[in-house]
């Protein structure tokens, strides 16, 4: 069964039966009426499990920042999202977005085309904000096809993203890989998923970035 298409919006089905997708939903449009983030944060478990991390109270929670990253989202799950509620009522002045490496379905040109619509479905319901497109992250101990795409990926979204306007893209994911083609489990405890170190490379060029943004505001 083929998935949906990568750049237009569904819902998760809820094959598990249990609504957890869409109650998590359901949270975070109702902190769009409680909260008044400067920074926001939207994505998959990359983002979500940032928010549990000592990184996220050292960096991100004194730019009064806010995270809607759920796990397993593809790029079509953030998009029906985006356009469902979890952009209303709040004017962020920066928006963070990681999404991608759960589309096993689409190929890289696919991808990225998913990732280029949430992009653009930002500025058009935020476009006071800047928004930054971090890189996919490599995945799997060793070299493997999964790499080759998230590469592919985020060489294409380099090249596309800054023509979107208000739009820049950062990778800081070359940090990962060691010159023998292997990934650190003290970096990715499973191979995919960031430990607190991670997220420390992964995250120190954004928390400067953010700090040059919001500081210029």
């Amino acid at each position: 069964m083929n998935p949906p298409p990568a750049d237009v919006a569904s819902p998760v089905e809820d094959v598990q039966g249990d609504g957890r997708w869409m109650s998590l939903h359901e949270y975070h449009v109702s902190l769009t009426r409680e909260r008044e983030p400067d920074v926001l944060f939207v994505g998959d478990s990359l983002i979500q499990q940032l928010g549990q991390y000592e990184v996220w109270q050292e960096m991100f929670v004194g730019f009064h920042s806010l995270n809607f990253g759920i796990g397993g989202d593809c790029t079509h799950h953030l998009l029906w999202r985006l356009e469902n509620g979890e952009l209303e009522n709040i004017e962020p002045k920066v928006i963070v977005l990681m999404v991608g490496t759960n589309n096993h379905g689409h190929t890289a040109e696919e991808v990225t085309k998913g990732i280029e619509a949430v992009a653009q479905l930002i500025i058009t319901k935020q476009p006071q904000a800047h928004v930054i497109v971090l890189g996919i992250p490599p995945r799997g101990q060793k070299p493997n096809k999964l790499r080759e795409k998230m590469t592919a990926i985020n060489d294409a979204l380099r090249g596309s993203l800054p023509k979107l306007g208000r739009v820049e893209f950062l990778d800081s994911t070359k940090e990962f890989v060691h010159s023998d083609g292997l990934i650190d489990p003290s970096d990715m405890y499973d191979f995919l998923h960031l430990t607190n170190k991670g997220y420390r490379k992964l995250c120190e060029p954004l928390f400067v970035r953010l700090g040059e943004l919001l500081h210029k505001d």
